[in-house]
Formats: C-alpha cells, sequence, structure tokens
C-alpha cells in the first residue's frame, strides 16, 4: 500500500514538473514576438529627417557651422554669396511657422564629420541646430552690400610717406609673428578678416567661413602679452597673440550652477566667465550676429599670464593661497582685492575670451544711454517704472523717433530676458553709420544669474511699446516649435566650446528657463496684438523688416 501511494505521489509530481516546463517554453514563444518589437512611439512627420541629421557628423571642431567648400574669392564676397544661396518663394519662408505648424527642414544641409561622441540630448540637438541654420528665416536673400556699408575697406595703395603709419609693430618685437600681409584676403589672420567683414547690419555673415579659423585662434593661439583693461567693476584682461590679434580676458569667478543670491542687487553681482560665452552662442541662434565671437579657454595664469604681462600694476597682485593655488586680483572699481582673487587650480584658470573689435582710432563707436536704465539705487524707481505710457515720450525723441532703432533696442531688450541680464545701462554703435545701423550687444557678463525665477521687467520696453521685427518674431516662434526648441540648439551649441569638455557651460535649469522665457516673450507679443486690435489703434505691433523679399525673391529651381 505505502508503494503504490509513493508511486502515485512520484507520478503526479513528475507531471507537474512536465506542465510547468511547458508552459515555461509556451510562455517564452508567445513573448519573443512581442520583445523585438519597438516600444517608441509613432513618429510625427518629417521627425525621420531630423533622426537623419543626428547621425552625421561634422568636420569642424570649435564655433564654425557647416562646412563649406573653399572659395577663392575675398571674405567679402563669400559672405555675400552666402546670403543669396538656395534663395526661396516669401512663401515658403512663412509656410513652417504659420499659425505655429511643423517647420519644413526639407534642404539640402552639407554636414561633415565631427570625431566626438555626444550623449543622446546633444547628438540630438546638433540636428536640429543644423534644420535650424539651413531654415529660410536664417537665409533670406539679401542685396549686395555697397561699398559705404563696411566698417572698413584695405587701401589698394599706400603713399610712401604713410607707409611708416602703416606697419603692424609691437612695443617689444619678442614673441610676434613678422607681418606678411596684402590686400589679398588670403593673407589676413583671422582676427583682420573678421574685421574687415563687419558691415552696417552685423557683425559676421550667417554662413561664415572664418568662424572655424577666429574661434580656433581663440582657444589654442600662444599668448605673447596679458595687460589689464582699464575701466570697469571688475578684473579683465587684454590678451594679445602672435599675429597681432588681441581678446577680452574675463576669469571664472564663481561656479557655474551656482545662482546669484537673492538678497543682492543686480549691481553687486560677479561677472560669469559661462555668460559671455552662452551670450554669443544665444545671439546667433536667435539670427542677431551682434556679439563679438566668445571662446572658453583653460588658461595657464602663471605662464600665460603672469611670466608675459608687461603690466605691473598687475604683476604684483600675484600670490599663493593658503592651499597652493596661484591667484590674482589685479586693479579696478570694486572686485579687486585679496578677498575677489581669482584663483588656479592649482594654476589653470577657465576664462572667456572675446575678439576685440577695431581700435576705436579706425573704427569710432557712439555710446548711448538705455532710455529704460535701471535707477542703480536700493530705494528709487527708474521713470519708466512709474509711467506705464512711458514708451511714448521715447518715441518723440531721437534717435527713436524714426528709423529701425526702436526695434533695433527690443531686439536687445529679448535677448537680456531670456538670459535675464539687469545690467544693460547704455549699448553701442559704430559711429560711421550714423543712426541708421544695429547695436552692440557688449558685456553680458551678468546675464545666467538665476534660473529659478525670471525677471518680468526686462521686458517693459517690449510691454510697453509693442513693436517687434517681423524677422525676429518668426524665429522666436521657430525656436518655440519641438523641432528647433531653444534649450536643445543652446544644448548642442556650446558642446562645441572647448570647455564643454570640462562640465557643460550651462546647467539643464538654465536651458529650461530659456523655453520658459521664450513663451513669455511669445504670449508678450500676442497681448500686445490682442490689446491693438481691440482698441483699433493705426500702429501695427510687427514691423515688416522682410517686406523688401516680395520684390526680390525668385523662385527656387
Amino acid at each position: 500500500m505505502m508503494w503504490r501511494m509513493r508511486s502515485r505521489s512520484r507520478t503526479i509530481c513528475l507531471s507537474l514538473a512536465f506542465i510547468t516546463v511547458f508552459l515555461y517554453l509556451l510562455l517564452v514563444l508567445v513573448s519573443l514576438p512581442i520583445y523585438h518589437q519597438s516600444c517608441d512611439p509613432p513618429l510625427p512627420p518629417r521627425t525621420h529627417i531630423l533622426q537623419d541629421l543626428a547621425r552625421t557628423t561634422y568636420t569642424s571642431v570649435g564655433m564654425s557651422g557647416p562646412a563649406e567648400p573653399p572659395t577663392d574669392t575675398t571674405h567679402r564676397d563669400s559672405s555675400n554669396k552666402d546670403a543669396n544661396k538656395d534663395s526661396l518663394p516669401l512663401s515658403d519662408v512663412f509656410l513652417s511657422v504659420k499659425d505655429g505648424k511643423n517647420a519644413s527642414v526639407n534642404m539640402p544641409i552639407n554636414v561633415g564629420r565631427h570625431g566626438t561622441n555626444r550623449a543622446g540630448s546633444v547628438e540630438s540637438g546638433l540636428s536640429k541646430l543644423e534644420a535650424l541654420f539651413d531654415h529660410p528665416l536664417y537665409n533670406m536673400p539679401s542685396p549686395p552690400i555697397p561699398e559705404e556699408d563696411w566698417l572698413l575697406k584695405v587701401k589698394s595703395k599706400v603713399k610712401a610717406s604713410e607707409k611708416s603709419s602703416q606697419m603692424w609693430v609691437s612695443a617689444s618685437q619678442e614673441g610676434y609673428e613678422d607681418v606678411l600681409w596684402n590686400s589679398s584676403s588670403n593673407s589676413h589672420p583671422p582676427w583682420l578678416r573678421f574685421h574687415l567683414g563687419i558691415s552696417r547690419w552685423q557683425l559676421y555673415p550667417h554662413r561664415d567661413n572664418n568662424m572655424k579659423p577666429l574661434t580656433q585662434q581663440l582657444a589654442t593661439n600662444r599668448i605673447v602679452s596679458a595687460v589689464q583693461k582699464s575701466g570697469g567693476t571688475q578684473l579683465k584682461l587684454v590678451i594679445s597673440f602672435p599675429n597681432y590679434g588681441q581678446a577680452m580676458f574675463k576669469p571664472m569667478k564663481q561656479e557655474r550652477d551656482e545662482e546669484t543670491n537673492y538678497n543682492l542687487y543686480y549691481f553687486s553681482d560677479f561677472e560669469r566667465h559661462n555668460a559671455e560665452i552662452a551670450a554669443f552662442h544665444l545671439d546667433r541662434i536667435l539670427g542677431y550676429r551682434r556679439i563679438p565671437p566668445v571662446v572658453g579657454r583653460l588658461v595657464d595664469v602663471v605662464k600665460e599670464i603672469k611670466d608675459v604681462t608687461t603690466d605691473r600694476k598687475l604683476a604684483r597682485t600675484f600670490f599663493n593661497s593658503p592651499v597652493g593655488n596661484v591667484c590674482f586680483y589685479g586693479q579696478c572699481s570694486y572686485y579687486c582685492s585679496t578677498e575677489h582673487a581669482v584663483c588656479g587650480r592649482p594654476r589653470h584658470l577657465e576664462a572667456s575670451l572675446a575678439v576685440m573689435l577695431p581700435d576705436l582710432s579706425l573704427a569710432a563707436r557712439r555710446t548711448w544711454r538705455s532710455p529704460w536704465r535701471r535707477s542703480y539705487s536700493r530705494s528709487k524707481l527708474a521713470k519708466w517704472e512709474t509711467e506705464p505710457d512711458y514708451c511714448s515720450t521715447v518715441k518723440k525723441n531721437p534717435p527713436y523717433n524714426k528709423g529701425t532703432r526702436l526695434m533695433d533696442f527690443i531686439d536687445l531688450v529679448i535677448l537680456d530676458f531670456l538670459m535675464s541680464n539687469m545690467d544693460r545701462h547704455h549699448y553701442e554703435t559704430f559711429e560711421k553709420f550714423g543712426n541708421n545701423t544695429f547695436l552692440l550687444h557688449l558685456d553680458n557678463g551678468r546675464a545666467f544669474g538665476r534660473h529659478s525665477k525670471d525677471e518680468p521687467s526686462i521686458l517693459t520696453p517690449l510691454e510697453q511699446c509693442c513693436r517687434i521685427r517681423r524677422s525676429t518674431w518668426l524665429r522666436l516662434r521657430l525656436l518655440s516649435l519641438p523641432q528647433y526648441r531653444l534649450s536643445d540648439v543652446m544644448r548642442a551649441s556650446l558642446s562645441h566650446d572647448p570647455l564643454h569638455s570640462v562640465a557643460p557651460l550651462l546647467s539643464e535649469p538654465h536651458l529650461a528657463a530659456l523655453d520658459r522665457r521664450l513663451k513669455t516673450v511669445l504670449e508678450t507679443v500676442s497681448r500686445c496684438q490682442k490689446r491693438q486690435s481691440e482698441d483699433g489703434g493705426n500702429d501695427d505691433v510687427i514691423y515688416d523688416d522682410i517686406a523688401y523679399l516680395k520684390d526680390m525673391v525668385t523662385p527656387a529651381g
């Protein structure tokens, strides 16, 4: 009896085991096809184009755009040709942003090879950045630039009596290269080609073949001299290179992700080296091209500053910190003392280097006081903060009573709001062009201080004047679309900077703040349009600065 019960129990256990194995194998067979299916959601129209772009690579290293075929013409000729390349009908230019619809990216893109592996978000952003810069809104044709609209020009012939004043010599010839320049742009160093490419409406063209060598010079060329820049509240140096190029040096004062103390006034904040770099990239993405190129660089403060400086006042401020780091503080109005010294780690210091504009003796600049300048007082308010109709007063006075100066200023306001820069008390223009020219967007070191708080007062000029360029408005709408999201293209653009290998130049909260602030700008314009419609006024909110395209653009192909 016991033997039969044991035999029956063994049979039942074996049967259960076989059933379990059978069910397991059946489950594996059923699950296998499901496992191999993609879990990604269906892609929206034209998304495959962006994915194809993301799989391509770049030829350039640094801040250049896509590689372009070499030209044997002068720098000015190539910039004009780039501006008129791939002309499209005016209707095609506006089609992609009309009513917030998906933007077309079906344009030929010349992309080279880039040897650096990037994170997925950066790689996706690179494709968006390329698609953005290939969009018709960034490649609108323009008429040839007349001679009088160039800031500088090369003399074809120099009189014998003038030759002595035309020669490039330094106070100390040691470390400088021999000058072998002539009237051909091919013989000019990158900084000189940049100077000769400045026109009435921009510092450099959209597709600039000179951008790559210029930014590489800033990032890698040997430093032969470093002296203090006079004026200002914080330490700045003028850096010189062997080819006589110069750059404005601003050192790292605080960590990238360190927010401005809420108890500090806007005029008490430190300048940030990464803010200068990010401002250049943002200005370029907005299509302004009014900030001189800026590059991040890791500098040896002993070898590249202390040992090469001829500035005795600067040299006397070097010291070693208690932990062995090399520090210096220079001389300036406020933040130049041992308490505010900048220090290497132990000798290497991050800094921003911005290419210098032409010397004032060659291209004089005029400084303008901002009509919406802050009071720079702890207790007083500025006039614009108490008068809602303040813009009406501004528009009655030159240079804001005619031309495009007011729209130029609104462009600057939008840039400042996006990067939260409250320190815009003045701006500059080139004197040669009078009032009919662009504004220089200089000194952006106090931007990107806070990402957790927006400062709506920066947008007051737009809110009060309700005026904006059509080209600016269309680009802002384009950057609000998922295919060209501002934060994504900024992340990608900043990844080209040499200091990105150390750490991202803008933290993710700062990038997210750009998208949030862009939405605020567009909402402000919408409120202006609604108010204008309700009031039945004669002034349009949108200033049509691209109406000329209707007469000059011909269909592509």
